[in-house]
């Protein structure tokens, strides 16, 4: 079943140089479109030539953190449930073309400030309501809604009028064009409003997608069942899916091992050797990204209001030694946000900071900053301790004393929403790998508007606004813009990135099937046990 929509208009296009919703006239198998790019350093169980789909069975996936209901609106570490509960309106290719999920098709108007989505009809809710118009009116409103806490939600806001053309079809006007409205698509999931209050609180949670909540214990984790009524006919294959939260990694390591779980993302970089070594087991690298791992500075703490010293810090930090020894090599050092596979992307911009401590030393004597004392808060998992201690260690060596403060996963993604981080943080951060505006306008570190760091410029709001807004045919004018966004960025040194991650599966051999979106929400349409 393929399912064919129209050209674009004056619409987002990118490939390899630039390349975003929509351009040009696809073919897409349903369901099948959108995973991203990934290599299997062995013949992983996703990845291996496979039995023929089978029906039935559990999938237990281990987790190192809990599901966080209040953050459900926002793309977290806690995320990898969405595409198992909720669908989304459209779905990237590896090309970065939205593919069709609940939209099955879409028009921009010549101008760019509205765009047409036909709606995918016969879908229901799991409990039993159909699916319709209203409901992405709705889940355009829940994001505009600031207690969300939904990064995309400048983007949202741009939706300022909607007309309905019946139960299946709809126009979204906009206040002015933007160039990643389908990063919204792909990221907005959609939820059934009457149940949204219910949902935040993690007693509710009730989609259109392959399974349903049947229960969340907290601390302990998630369990879904098929879900019967699914639009996909046939889909999914699977009874069940356990989510399991073991935040201790050799525990996670041996639930893997043992066959306890088939599948993690979670498996420390350092023991994935470890992993490949164990024959039931394979390794699946997506080449995208999974953000990346980076050090915040908070620019109202002195001395960090210093550039200079912020400068100093980027200098400091021996990228590949972190990358070798906490992420087991899987990613890219850089100084930049940027995945290869970004428009954005820039070899001279991922080398600008390099390993050099005498520059680090010699930026903050000229400062006039001797010894200094700073905090640094880390996430209290195995392998944001390794990245933090190892930061730690690099920046004592140029006179900077860190104090370590490791903090749950939950308390540290309330902090970088509130803007309450004390001088340093380390986290990981995502939306480089999909239209580069996106990062500045909705990731909470980078925001132009109000980001964590609380750096503030006129210039930088200015550049990410017109990066934003640009017209997609101006391929030249837009690579412009990012190369700008990049050097902001790189000078001001309010983010200072560290490596962009490898997004790492470990899956059990028998284990067939699994993609992930861009915003990494597992998708098990058609996975399998064998």
């Amino acid at each position: 079943m393929t399912e064919l929509h129209p050209s674009m208009p004056n619409g987002p296009s990118r490939r390899t140089t630039l390349r975003a919703a929509g351009g040009g006239t696809l073919m897409s198998a349903l369901g099948l479109a959108g995973c991203r790019s990934a290599v299997s350093d062995a013949s992983s169980g996703s990845k291996s030539t496979a039995a023929a789909p089978r029906r039935g069975g559990t999938l237990n996936a281990a987790v190192n953190s809990d599901f966080t209901p209040g953050l459900l609106f926002s793309q977290s570490n806690q995320s990898l449930q969405h595409r198992l509960i909720y669908n989304t309106l459209t779905r990237y290719d590896d090309r970065l073309e939205p593919q069709p999920e609940l939209a099955t098709s879409w028009t921009y108007a010549e101008d760019g400030r509205s765009i047409t989505l036909r709606l995918r009809e016969g879908v229901t809710f799991h409990n039993g309501r159909k699916f319709t118009a209203d409901d992405v009116i709705f889940a355009v409103k829940n994001l505009q809604n600031p207690v969300r806490a939904a990064q995309l939600r400048s983007t949202a806001a741009t939706v300022t009028g909607f007309e309905k053309r019946g139960d299946h079809e709809l126009v979204l006007k906009l206040a002015h064009r933007v160039n990643n409205l389908f990063d919204l698509f792909e990221f907005m999931i959609i939820t059934d409003p009457s149940s949204v209050e219910s949902a935040v609180t993690g007693k509710k949670l009730i989609g259109t997608g392959p399974f349903a909540l049947k229960k969340w214990s907290p601390g302990s984790g998630l369990s879904l069942t098929r879900h019967d009524g699914y639009w996909l006919p046939g889909r999914p294959y699977l009874d069940r899916v356990e989510i399991r939260v073991i935040p201790q990694a050799d525990a996670l390591i041996s639930s893997l091992r043992s066959g306890q779980s088939q599948l993690s993302f979670d498996v420390p970089g350092k023991s994935l050797g470890v992993v490949k070594a164990a024959p039931k087991l394979g390794i699946t690298t997506y080449d995208t990204g999974a953000g990346a791992v980076y050090l915040g500075a908070n620019t109202t703490v002195s001395p960090l209001n210093d550039r200079s010293v912020r400068q100093a810090i980027a200098w400091s930090v021996d990228r590949e030694r972190l990358l070798a020894q906490t992420l087991g090599g899987y990613g890219l050092a850089s100084a930049a946000p940027w995945p290869k596979s970004s428009p954005a992307y820039s070899e001279a911009h991922r080398t600008h900071y390099t390993h050099n401590p005498g520059k680090a030393r010699e930026l903050l004597r000229a400062a006039g900053h001797g010894k200094l004392e700073l905090d640094l808060l880390h996430i209290a998992l195995p392998s944001d301790t390794a990245i933090a201690e190892a930061l730690q260690y690099d920046l004592k060596q140029v006179g900077i004393d860190v104090t370590l403060q490791p903090t749950d996963s939950a308390t540290a993604q309330k902090k970088l929403i509130s803007q309450d981080m004390p001088a340093l943080w380390t986290m990981s951060h995502g939306f480089a790998q999909v239209q580069p505006s996106t990062l500045a306008v909705s990731a909470y570190p980078f925001n132009e508007a109000k980001n964590t760091s609380k750096y503030r410029s006129a210039h930088y709001t200015q550049v990410v606004r017109e990066a934003w807004t640009e017209p997609e045919t101006s391929t030249a004018r837009a690579n412009t813009l990012h190369d700008e966004i990049s050097g902001i960025l790189l000078d001001e040194a309010f983010i200072i990135d560290l490596v962009v991650r490898g997004q790492v599966q470990v899956a059990a051999r028998g284990l067939h099937g699994i993609t992930l979106n861009k915003f990494s929400y597992l998708d098990l349409d058609h996975a399998y046990l064998v």
